[in-house]
């Protein structure tokens, strides 16, 4: 047994606690990450990085169908799944990797292995070496969710997926079901099908892609069951009957249940936090619905101890838990640290099309009391996006009426993960419509319609 100390502990090494320990390091102080699987957590082996390398290879293999359209020729169009999975596991291990430098470059001891927390600023850690003693003044948790199952659903690796699973599939689905719309289902379920899968999806809200702005959400799904999906809302999967190479779902819709047949279904309806066997309960530290309850500086109300990213709560992103471990790392060190401001977080699906958008829906801003200003641009109105081939989207805008401040954005279409970020730098500043009409917009650019989309909340738009 040894025993080391440090001014720092960060227990996990996900965007949030890795970038917690860095930026710790870069302020002088002793940092000692804990890790019980990957350097890089869920989000650079599970789960962002790659499925967008996944969805990437999707994309390609859609265009590749519409080569006429361009002019172009392409015969005998298919795809090799293994290789698709393989380059995916590629792209998540050489950032995996990286992470590992980046460790070492910063001079931050890593240990491998399960960590509890026995006392106020002692962590022990669990190592295939034996069990490795650590003490700090701070420790950070961020050891992040899982995917919550629901009882009947529970994967098994072979019929019923998580999204691990849906990341290195056994097989091709041939009929797949997935539940829940938000944007892992929604992810998978746009890789599946654009590869040639029966796509049915099944969400217990109203609409898809609920937590975006329902006109959005509305104009997504038309383009998805364009796409040959099928989509139901307002419905629950209540059972699964598996047998060889098939499930039998009953789903409840509409007052009545019924059931379809699936070789195939991803579940995914949530995630839950990782605060299990840490220790938390003895030390006073109060969970809500498995989730860690902190202050707006990720402070826990035990002295000393910090949790950040979706072990702390919605939303669960990996900025949002990047922001809020440079923010405690600032804290710690006795630097200015400004609070994460979850309505100026955006939220990104890359789901075919990309759905990506900022602030408050129309209806949130109209239910907190805002007097609004609403505008609108389509994808067809735009020269860039006609060249692309990309003109089914829609660029939408909210604003304050009385002060001209941008309250939200909400955007569907090619490229719109990238656009979003024009608005949250705007917010951030606290643009006003004023600031934004008087911006000059490069041409031709996808980026005119954020333009357009504010001149159209103020009766100004030019091109529609």
């Amino acid at each position: 047994m040894s025993s080391k100390a440090f001014d720092v502990v960060v227990i996990g090494a996900g965007p949030g606690g890795y970038v917690a320990a860095i930026r710790a390091a870069q302020l002088g102080l002793s940092v000692a990450v804990v890790e019980r699987e990957h350097l890089g957590g869920i989000c650079l082996n599970w789960g962002c990085i790659p499925t967008k390398a996944l969805l990437r290879s999707s994309e390609v293999f859609h265009l590749m169908h519409r080569a006429k359209e361009f002019g172009l020729s392409a015969d005998n169009i298919g795809y090799d799944l293994d290789a698709v999975v393989k380059r995916s596991r590629g792209v998540a291990g050489q950032l995996s990797g990286g992470i590992g430098h980046l460790m070492k470059k910063n001079k931050i001891t890593v240990v491998m292995g399960t960590a509890t927390i026995p006392a106020k600023g002692k962590v022990s850690v669990k190592t295939d070496a034996g069990t490795e003693d650590l003490t700090a003044k701070n420790i950070i948790l961020a050891t992040g969710a899982r995917a919550r199952e629901l009882p009947g659903l529970e994967a098994d690796g072979d019929l019923v997926w998580t999204y691990k699973h849906a990341l290195q599939p056994v097989r091709m689905p041939k009929k797949l079901l997935v539940i829940g719309s938000g944007a892992i289902g929604i992810e998978f379920a746009s890789f599946y099908n654009t590869l040639g899968a029966e796509t049915t999806v099944v969400e217990v809200m109203d609409r898809v892609l609920p937590v975006e702005d329902a006109e959005i959400s509305g104009f997504a799904k038309k383009q998805f069951v364009k796409q040959g999906m099928k989509i139901m809302e307002k419905a629950m999967v209540k059972k699964l009957d598996r047998a060889k190479g098939k499930v039998t779902a009953h789903i409840e819709t509409g007052g009545k249940t019924i059931t379809e047949d699936f070789d195939t279904v991803i579940s995914a309806v949530g995630i839950v936090g990782n605060v299990e066997g840490l220790g938390l309960e003895s030390l006073g530290v109060k969970i809500d619905r498995t989730h860690v309850v902190t202050d707006e500086f990720c402070r826990t109300g035990v002295d000393g101890l910090y949790a950040i990213g979706d072990i702390a709560g919605a939303p669960w992103l990996a900025h949002k838990a990047s922001h809020e471990g440079v923010m405690v790392a600032d804290l710690i060190a006795g630097k200015q640290a400004h609070p994460v401001k979850p309505e100026s977080i955006a939220g990104c699906t890359y789901c075919y099309p990309q759905v990506a958008s900022v602030g408050y829906t129309e209806a949130k801003a109209k239910e907190l009391g805002y007097d609004i200003k609403v505008g609108r641009f389509p994808f067809i109105g735009n020269g860039k996006a006609i060249a692309l081939g990309e003109a089914e989207g829609m660029i939408k805008t909210v604003f304050d009426a009385k002060t001209g401040e941008l309250l939200g954005a909400h955007m569907v279409g090619a490229e719109v993960t990238e656009l979003i970020q024009g608005y949250v730098v705007g917010r951030q500043l606290e643009t006003t419509e004023e600031d934004l009409m008087n911006t000059v917009f490069p041409h031709p650019t996808l980026s005119e319609m954020m333009h357009e989309s504010v001149l159209d909340a103020f009766d100004r738009v030019i091109h529609m």
